[in-house]
């Protein structure tokens, strides 16, 4: 049986994030590690917090703070979050740990050996008032394109168009204000990615079974224009990782920091040091160095379309430049965007809902399931607050929660709260155990395979059997006239909700475990056998009548929340 490692890509720092970050990368990678760990798999679900470059520096200088403390307190948020998710997380670490330095300064040393890096001379925006040179995001003026008044030196968040500094009319420092700006040459390491890319190509070649949203991306990357460019892996900035060659300074480089998209993926190993220091785990190198067994390993890296040219092509220049044995992603799932009713998620204009508010408003299962079942895998796709109302409503409350509900009920009215027994199955419970047989081998299938909308449609499936099947054999009616037939229906009923319960567990955690407290089955494992799975509680089990599992979102509600999420976030 493979182990398994997974990583999501780490979310920055600056903020808390929205259901579209969410959805796009955190939230389906836990989908996946939860339903390995209930196959019986080994394996590391890895996270962290990226906190290097200049968004990092403006977020802490608009909240008045430094920006080490800045970051460690939003690594606090950010985690709370993530466990109010139940993103079930081995580790979350953070990009400026030391296990991450000195991995980064380690990695800038051999690729320098490998004849990978080399030292450009460029001229950069310097401010005379703040005494540094400006990166891009520390430079705002006018578009030149379509007259914006607060485009940054890299791009104009109205128009999407690309900038240069030197583009904007009227530019400004927007740590001063100042707009005594000039031209200064000075010293940046680039990774030569250019000498890597037949390599790079290869190994993208031989990648069995990727998205086509992955591959295209990549491909689109690697071969457009001049194909894959030499990438700067330095800047001109007070925090991050200092740039040296493993533990000598790098003469030139004196008061640099490395490139956040050159440390930031490197976290990937080294929030496996974090988890073994923090007494979590005990080798990490069995999980990302092939010599130590990671060969081994199926790694799957889950992130949004994005992100995805850093990890098909300048973190595999690191790991395949440094000439070392690391362990290289085997699967990597992208996602398209997730939009929000009718337009964008918005951080700046606090359009949409973030994870917070989502937690303030409904138990996270809510969220999740709905996020999940419309996880823009070959396309984007649109959160409305009809369709969550729709997908709560129809999905949770109607199909799941009202059949747990139903049968508890009428087994404690009619019977007691234990298991009855008597009856005898007939074809109606064989179609039953069948049809759910190949339902839940469907959704194994697409689960295995990370097909995440197909999973939870096969999923609903095979909730809806269940309903069908008591609508078909009726115990309320059957009761009348022959108690012990409808013994065994409710039964075999009260062994559904358990199944349910397991192989839902993936999807909505809470209510599952909620559901498995209710029916005394806590221990119970994967239904290998369905048939066998659906005996699993005997007549006599003790079982409580679970509170409502799910609760259905009113239309007020709904109208409230639409206009609530629409404006600017206070």
């Amino acid at each position: 049986m493979a182990r398994h490692l997974i990583t999501s890509a780490i979310p920055y720092i600056n903020g808390i994030k929205h259901l579209g970050n969410l959805v796009g990368s955190q939230l389906p990678a836990d989908l996946y590690a939860r339903y390995l760990r209930a196959r019986g798999h080994e394996l590391l679900f890895l996270c962290a917090t990226d906190e290097h470059g200049t968004p990092a520096e403006l977020a802490a200088a608009k909240a008045g703070k430094p920006v080490a403390e800045y970051c460690a307190e939003m690594w606090e948020v950010q985690a709370k979050l993530a466990e109010g998710f139940r993103l079930s997380f081995d580790h979350f670490g953070r990009s400026s740990s030391d296990q991450n330095r000195k991995l980064t300064q380690h990695f800038a040393k051999v690729l320098d050996e490998q004849g990978l890096i080399r030292e450009v001379s460029e001229t950069q925006m310097y401010s005379k008032a703040d005494g540094r040179f400006l990166p891009d995001r520390y430079i705002e003026g006018t578009c030149p394109n379509c007259g914006f008044d607060s485009a940054r030196g890299d791009q104009c968040d109205n128009c999407t168009k690309q900038l240069d500094p030197v583009d904007l009319i009227n530019p400004h420092s927007t740590i001063s204000g100042s707009t005594d700006l000039e031209m200064r040459e000075t010293k940046h390491l680039y990774l030569r990615q250019s000498a890597m890319k037949d390599q790079i190509e290869e190994w993208i070649d031989t990648r069995e079974g990727w998205p086509v949203l992955t591959t295209s991306i990549a491909k689109k990357w690697l071969n457009d224009g001049d194909g894959l460019q030499d990438r700067g892996i330095t800047r001109d900035l007070d925090w991050g990782v200092p740039v040296q060659k493993g533990d000598e300074p790098w003469p030139g480089m004196e008061g640099k920091v490395f490139y956040v998209w050159f440390d930031a993926p490197i976290e990937y190993i080294a929030c496996a040091q974090e988890w073994v220091d923090a007494g979590k785990g005990d080798d990490w190198a069995r999980w990302w160095r092939n010599d130590k067994g990671a060969e081994d390993v199926r790694y799957t890296q889950f992130m949004g379309k994005d992100n995805v040219p850093f990890h098909t092509l300048s973190f595999p220049v690191t790991i395949l430049g440094s000439g070392e044995p690391w362990k290289l992603v085997d699967y990597i799932k992208s996602f398209n965007y997730l939009n929000y009713d009718g337009g964008q998620f918005s951080t700046s204009r606090g359009r949409g809902v973030f994870m917070d508010q989502a937690l303030d408003i409904l138990p996270a299962d809510y969220w999740r399931w709905w996020l999940l079942s419309h996880v823009p895998e070959t396309s984007d796709s649109e959160f409305t607050w009809e369709s969550f109302q729709s997908g709560v409503n129809k999905d949770l409350a109607d199909v799941l929660g009202n059949f747990a509900s139903r049968v508890t009920k009428f087994c404690r009215s009619k019977f007691s709260e234990a298991v009855p027994e008597g009856g005898t199955p007939g074809e109606a419970e064989a179609k039953l155990i069948a049809d759910l047989t190949a339902k839940v081998r469907e959704y194994e299938t697409h689960m295995e395979a990370v097909e995440i909308r197909k999973a939870a449609a096969a999923l609903r499936a095979a909730w809806v059997l269940g309903n069908e099947y008591l609508q078909e054999v009726a115990p309320w009616s059957t009761f009348k006239t022959d108690p012990e037939q409808a013994a065994m229906q409710i039964r075999l009923a009260l062994n559904l909700i358990r199944l349910y319960a397991v192989i839902s567990a993936p999807f909505i955690p809470d209510a599952s475990a909620e559901l498995l407290t209710a029916m005394h089955a806590e221990d119970a494992g994967w239904p290998d056998d369905v048939e066998a799975a659906l005996t699993a509680l005997p007549a006599g089990h003790a079982f409580d009548v679970p509170e409502v599992t799910f609760r259905k979102i009113t239309d007020t509600e709904r109208e409230e929340w639409q206009e609530r999420f629409a404006g600017v976030r206070t």
